[in-house]
């Protein structure tokens, strides 16, 4: 399974993609919002063996797929995750390599998350969860239409300093109303 859209492709995950997945998340940059420093080659053929397992799972509830530039191969990752298989409510996240940030690509490889969430898999809301100082991630969910629907305070440690976390949703009808 795969997505198109103008500048990227969001295909499946395969076991080899975990040293481009290693290379970007062992930056600083990308580590600022992330619990883990000093990722390994363990800890990243994980992650992706993490999704080659949801790949198998029948009937299929989470999606994680690689996002690749067609010129330059796998920068980042996005998905949409049920909580259990008959939840009417997803979450979806994604994340991007630090040089390919500022060019408007988690909004390209999102939006499509949002439709495939509401028209293949049926969903009522779909929510985000992001770092409050996460600027680009509240950008990201405000240009996408979500509100913001909650604020929990301090609720994540990086590295020994407390962050609050905010929710945001979109329900279906609000979707569908902005793609008309």
């Amino acid at each position: 399974m795969f997505i198109q859209t103008d500048r990227l492709l969001l295909r499946e995950f395969t076991e080899a993609d975990w040293s481009a997945v290693l290379a970007y998340q062992s930056t600083p940059a990308y580590q600022r919002f992330y619990p883990e420093v000093g990722r390994t080659e363990a800890d990243a053929r994980a992650f992706v063996n993490r999704f080659l397992l949801w790949q198998q799972e029948t009937p299929r509830w989470r999606y994680q797929w690689a996002v690749v530039r067609r010129q330059d191969g796998l920068i980042g990752n996005c998905g949409i995750r049920k909580s259990d298989r008959d939840a009417s409510e997803a979450e979806i996240g994604c994340e991007l390599a630090p040089e390919h940030w500022g060019r408007n690509y988690p909004v390209e490889m999102s939006r499509p998350l949002l439709q495939f969430g509401f028209t293949e898999l049926g969903l009522h809301r779909i929510y985000a969860h992001c770092i409050a100082e996460n600027r680009g991630a509240v950008s990201l969910a405000q240009k996408l239409g979500m509100t913001e629907e909650g604020r929990l305070r301090e609720n994540v440690s990086i590295r020994g300093r407390w962050h609050d976390t905010l929710v945001y949703g979109i329900l279906k009808q609000e979707w569908e109303a902005m793609v008309e």
